[in-house]
């Protein structure tokens, strides 16, 4: 029996998927480790605690199925984007990653497009601005305000490259993720001479550069005694975390999108044309398609929203869920479908990180509109899921005015597992909203990366089509999709209002 095992370097967690060669889940384990915010806007991780959680998830998912490690026939990595690790000349951790969502880079950002001769240029090469969450920013913030760590510094990787490190003791890395680094010639699928000249940073610090099914490594003697692996089993490139649901969810081809609301909020749509936003308001990423490309819009703090929301306010939901022994979200959720479209004249801004699409503002901050002593805290969770959809709305609409449209979007991540959520996002974005039959998404996605590399499917889209399944799908309600437009309208004239008060307060 062949298998395949998909691991996925999450924010909050990382999950470890044993799949075997149909796509069906055999075993999974889910580790859960902290983000640290040392200051407002900051966030940042430890590496080790990402290489336990991978360590003790390969054993785990062994264990369980109780399978022959060299049954495994390749390894797939998925990761968060952008997050900084730096390593020294012996390949140790220097300081804690930077991830995607800290915002301390801004003045670096002006300085990348300044040393670039302007954003125009840099968009040009890198398809996507200099923004506070992408790499190079970090890169260059570290060397001005820790030199000493700097100097000290001889490998750039990704979350899941570091994690590839660790199992092949290898230095690569693959173009999906590669490209959120704010460094990849995005057009042509290489690390970019320009760019890393102008911001003086040594190529030789850069790891080597694969398409997402290649194979970049095999499993280390070292790797295979502390996981229970086989040493010698391959791990191919693998794809950011966005790039590997895409294939998890069968988004491989022109026609074909999802929309994501996990830690933050995505609408990704597939493309075999390069098509790149001069405003650099959405990212254009190369696929883990070879030759193809992905267009997406990325709100920061999506179900970080609710989160946050659940953590702070809803202590009596957690406690009556315990009791019922469901999921606090559920009861939520449930409480909040009584309220009304608009959430009884209530809006929510969700830019409790700043916000890339469409504002490139890391400046901005979340927001209630409209609060009254009327409202209760099922209100305010409506509002929330609306202003997350909302947030979402307007990612889909610039890519429609690229061009880059889709019958029906996939609707993955925790909020896609809610049919409310689901049906809201149908009446918002004016399109049917499905899920696909498995609910691994990245992890599914790195694993068939995987079975390509080893042979075992001839292509990426081939392998979906044999693999994925989708569920029937919600439609638009036509008086829900007009209620929510009127909303929606006053949604978008509310950043414009704020965004002065906001830097004033940035300034403070």
């Amino acid at each position: 029996m062949n298998y395949l095992l998909g691991i996925d370097i999450g924010t909050s967690g990382t999950k470890t998927v044993l799949f075997d060669e149909a796509g069906h889940g055999v075993a999974s384990y889910t580790g859960e480790y902290p983000m640290a915010q040392p200051k407002n806007g900051w966030a940042e991780q430890d590496p080790a605690d990402w290489w336990k959680a991978v360590v003790d998830g390969i054993r785990a998912v062994l264990a369980k199925s109780g399978i022959d490690a060299g049954e495994i026939r390749g390894i797939g990595l998925s990761g968060q984007m952008h997050s900084l690790v730096l390593l020294d000349e012996k390949g140790e951790v220097l300081r804690p990653s930077i991830l995607w969502c800290d915002q301390r880079t801004a003045v670096e950002c002006e300085e990348i497009h300044a040393l670039m001769g302007g954003k125009e240029r840099y968009i040009e090469i890198t398809a996507n601005p200099a923004l506070t969450g992408f790499t190079a920013g970090k890169i260059l913030w570290v060397r001005k305000h820790e030199p000493e760590i700097y100097a000290k510094a001889r490998h750039i990787l990704l979350a899941k490259d570091y994690i590839r490190y660790k199992l092949c003791n290898v230095f690569a890395t693959e173009v999906s993720d590669a490209s959120g680094m704010g460094l990849l010639d995005v057009p042509n699928r290489c690390w970019s001479q320009e760019v890393l000249e102008k911001l003086d940073i040594d190529p030789a610090m850069l790891a080597k550069v694969y398409e997402s099914p290649e194979v970049t490594g095999t499993i280390t003697a070292e790797a295979a005694a502390l996981t229970g692996l086989k040493e010698g089993t391959i791990v191919v490139g693998g794809a950011g975390d966005n790039a590997a649901a895409a294939v998890g969810t069968g988004v491989v081809e022109d026609g074909r999108a999802f929309a994501t609301i996990g830690t933050s909020g995505v609408v990704f749509a597939h493309t075999d044309k390069l098509s790149i936003d001069p405003k650099g308001r959405v990212h254009t990423f190369c696929c883990a398609v070879p030759g193809a490309w992905h267009v997406m819009g990325v709100t920061l703090a999506a179900g970080q929203s609710l989160k946050w929301y659940r953590d702070n306010f809803c202590d009596a939901d957690k406690v009556e869920a315990e009791k019922q022994g469901v999921d606090p979200y559920d009861l939520m959720t449930a409480e909040a479908a009584k309220t009304p479209i608009g959430s009884n004249r209530l809006i929510y801004l969700p830019y409790l990180m700043g916000e890339r699409t469409p504002h490139l503002d890391p400046d901005c901050r979340g927001a209630f509109v409209g609060l009254s002593g009327m409202h209760t805290r099922y209100d305010l969770v409506r509002a929330v899921m609306e202003g997350v959809t909302f947030s979402l709305r307007d990612c889909a609409e610039i890519l429609r005015g690229m061009g880059v449209q889709s019958d029906v979007i996939l609707a993955c991540g925790g909020g896609g597992s809610s049919a409310f959520w689901r049906q809201m996002m149908a009446d918002i974005l004016g399109c049917p909203v499905a899920t696909t039959i498995s609910k691994e998404g990245p992890a599914l996605g790195v694993a068939i990366l995987a079975g390509v590399g080893a042979g075992l499917y001839p292509s990426v889209p081939e392998a979906c089509r044999q693999i994925v399944g989708v569920n029937a799908s919600q439609d638009p309600v036509a008086e829900h999709v007009a209620e929510y437009d009127k909303f929606y309208e006053i949604y978008r004239g509310l950043y414009p209002a704020l965004k002065d008060s906001w830097k004033a307060l940035a300034e403070l």
